[in-house]
């Protein structure tokens, strides 16, 4: 494709200075995750979740950050599919926030496990009823023959979840948390020269550092 090369932006909507951030990187993702919802970010909460496989293949792939609980990165999917099944072998993953909007990046490494099923339970009731049936209808990252197969189970399990009881959760879906060990946070400068604060776990302690862009 012609003319890539030529593409180029200038960043110069802020600064980031290690004088001026949270001692505690959880904080400060909350203060920019907070500005970027207030910025009006499309999809301020979408994130890049990068996985391993057993022999070191990479892989990666958009999901919804859908809490921060205990100092924790919290999101949901189907313990099959693919990703379910590289963090099922390797639950060291990475975790990667872009919001252009306000110039940022967000890099986070850290190690997942599954939240308890208590939580998991509670947060698919909360989903809207479409969802929720989508979920037991997706075998999620399996091949399928056509998107006709897909729309025939939804409409079946339209028809055996047509009264108002609550539909169930699948075994085979939940949540999981990342516990952190790694977190940068980037912000675009001008020439490239960009802002890089990273921060470090040392036991219960988080050390801080610039890094060059």
């Amino acid at each position: 494709m012609q003319g890539l090369q030529e593409m180029r932006k200038e960043y110069s909507k802020a600064t980031l200075d290690v004088n001026n951030v949270s001692k505690n990187p959880i904080a400060q993702f909350e203060k920019w995750l907070g500005e970027a919802i207030n910025g009006q970010a499309l999809e301020p909460t979408a994130m890049t979740l990068s996985t391993v496989t057993e022999d070191g293949r990479p892989s990666g792939r958009i999901v919804l950050l859908k809490g921060i609980e205990n100092n924790q990165f919290v999101f949901y999917t189907n313990y099959q599919s693919q990703k379910g099944t590289e963090l099922l072998k390797n639950p060291a993953c990475a975790l990667t926030f872009f919001w252009p909007e306000l110039e940022r990046q967000v890099r986070i490494e850290g190690i997942a496990e599954k939240v308890d099923e208590t939580t998991s339970q509670s947060y698919f009731t909360s989903r809207p009823r479409a969802s929720q049936i989508g979920a037991w209808a997706s075998p999620q990252s399996t091949m399928i023959d056509n998107r006709t197969l897909l729309d025939k189970r939804v409409e079946e399990l339209e028809k055996k979840f047509a009264s108002n009881a609550p539909i169930p959760k699948p075994h085979q879906w939940g949540g999981y948390s990342i516990s952190p060990f790694e977190i940068e946070f980037w912000q675009g400068r001008p020439s490239r020269l960009h802002d890089r604060i990273v921060y470090y776990k040392t036991g219960d302690e988080w050390v801080i550092h610039r890094l060059a862009p």
